[in-house]
């Protein structure tokens, strides 16, 4: 069965477009192409396959996620992007996110992913503790990536692997924090997951 993805109008569309181009220019500006990779990754993977929950459904941008102990940062991410979205009302909050992550991979000399638009914002943020702690063995990222996620072995290599591989600089005046993140490949695998499987 071929997949599908949600329809959106040709203004829609438009304001993809026109946001894509302002995130070009504001990761390429900002050096901020990790720290725009780690909140579309932080977003979706919080999906949780059997409840149907958690997700890439721009709750980012609530206090209480950018709380969560896994997502220190990240709201410098989300304040970066305010201005793109007040110019682009049109855009989801959840689509905004993980089109960030999009062309950070393209801004860094990665492959052109495929985006598909059409996430709807939700307002209530997934619970704390859904994304995997680097920290804990692989029966614990089998738990996360496999039961939560609904991913292979294969897909848990990929993204815990560039775990220990690519550093990110969080692009703010006099401020750096090393983190290690997950790696560009991640971000072509949790696009899958970002539209639910």
């Amino acid at each position: 069965m071929a997949k599908t993805y949600p329809v959106v109008s040709a203004e829609y569309q438009e304001a993809v477009e026109k946001a894509r181009q302002k995130l070009r220019a504001l990761i390429a500006e900002k050096n901020c192409s990790p720290l725009m990779l780690r909140l579309a990754w932080h977003s979706a993977g919080t999906f949780d396959v059997s409840s149907k929950t958690g997700g890439p459904f721009g709750t980012m941008k609530k206090p209480a996620e950018q709380a969560h102990a896994a997502n220190a940062g990240l709201d410098i991410a989300v304040r970066m992007l305010e201005p793109i979205k007040e110019e682009i009302p049109t855009i989801s909050y959840a689509d905004l996110y993980q089109l960030a992550g999009v062309v950070a991979v393209e801004v860094s000399g990665g492959p052109v992913i495929p985006f598909h638009p059409g996430r709807e914002d939700k307002p209530q943020p997934p619970p704390e503790g859904r994304l995997p702690d680097a920290t804990k063995g692989s029966d614990h990222l089998r738990q996360v990536f496999g039961k939560q996620m609904g991913l292979s072995d294969q897909d848990i290599v990929a993204l815990s692997g560039g775990h220990t591989l690519v550093s990110l600089h969080i692009c703010s005046i006099c401020f750096h924090v090393i983190y290690l993140d997950r790696c560009m490949h991640a971000l072509t695998l949790f696009s899958c997951v970002s539209l639910f499987l």
